[in-house]
């Protein structure tokens, strides 16, 4: 219980770093990160590469990596 606790604290701030990094709302995903851990890091993946999408445009070619 204490490791899925400590777990869940990790990933908050984690979610916390990488979306200020990436212009998104940091506080929301911080707080995804407290209550679900790291079963956010999908949802939080795709909501980058669609903000990083909009910043760049939709026609313009990038490589991921």
């Amino acid at each position: 219980m204490i490791l899925a606790l400590l777990s869940c604290l990790v990933f908050s701030v984690y979610y916390y770093v990488e979306a200020f990094k990436s212009a998104l709302p940091a506080k929301k995903w911080a707080v995804a990160g407290l209550f679900l851990g790291p079963m956010v890091l999908p949802m939080f993946s795709i909501s980058q590469r669609v903000a990083l999408r909009q910043a760049r445009g939709f026609n313009n070619s990038f490589i991921f990596v």
